[in-house]
């Protein structure tokens, strides 16, 4: 953490400090620094200082140290020699990565969720297009996103694939740095956006396993019906094509 970091990191270092016991120390730790990065406290290319951090917290160093390792295995963190750990900077082309991942997983994750989804999870999912919906409200991205990746990952449990699941739960963290779920350049409605997930939720709710798993794929990959600001500005192949010439 540089001098400069964030002052709503250090706030919440302060307001965290007395949650931290002996048992699992780390664990709370990882869990805190990958929530300030995802929500924009840590910022790309902070540092990250162990020592300043175990002394804002009141711990000791080791567990911290342990939690910066684990983020870094993630790929949430990258490690310069002789300098530390910052917070990786996620580049667009990083994302489009994350997304040819995720949209088969996605296409799989709903097409079987159609079959096996319960009433109970259908709820929970409603619940969570509301959460959207009053993050729109609130103009709070933060907790959209939140809410957005819960749905996903409950998507991915309803399937009932153990395997799916796991596979899911490998690329959850990096998609929430990556804030691939709701796409980091998204420039359109976000009250739409909400809506889009309304609707996939109907999808799985009709039990019309192919649609939903088309739907879903198109969501993953960007090519769902929200509109998309950027689509407008990026320019024609074949006029970039005959630039070159």
């Amino acid at each position: 953490m540089a001098s400069n970091a964030s002052g709503g990191f250090v706030s919440t270092l302060a307001t965290n400090k007395d949650r931290f016991r002996k048992t699992l120390i780390s664990d709370q730790v990882y869990e805190l620094l990958r929530q300030a990065v995802v929500d924009g406290d840590l910022g790309p290319n902070d540092r990250v200082v162990e020592s300043e951090i175990a002394r804002r917290l009141g711990v000791s160093q080791a567990p911290v140290r342990e939690a910066v390792k684990r983020l870094a295995r993630e790929g949430l963190l990258m490690h310069v020699p002789r300098r530390g750990h910052f917070v990786v900077e996620i580049s667009s082309e990083d994302a489009e990565y994350a997304r040819q991942v995720r949209e088969p997983l996605e296409r799989l994750a709903a097409q079987l969720a159609a079959q096996h989804i319960t009433d109970e999870q259908l709820a929970e999912l409603d619940a969570l297009v509301e959460r959207m919906h009053e993050a729109v409200a609130a103009s709070d991205v933060s907790a959209f996103r939140t809410a957005d990746i819960e749905f996903h990952t409950v998507v991915s449990q309803c399937a009932g694939n153990p395997f799916l699941t796991r596979m899911w739960e490998v690329i959850e963290p990096s998609l929430r740095t990556l804030r691939a779920i709701s796409d980091p350049l998204f420039d359109g409605d976000w009250q739409a956006m909400a809506h889009e997930h309304g609707r996939l939720v109907d999808l799985l709710r009709d039990g019309e396993a192919d649609k939903a798993a088309a739907a879903f794929a198109d969501h993953a990959a960007g090519r769902g019906p929200v509109p998309d600001a950027r689509e407008t500005k990026k320019p024609r192949k074949k006029a970039a094509a005959a630039r070159r010439r």
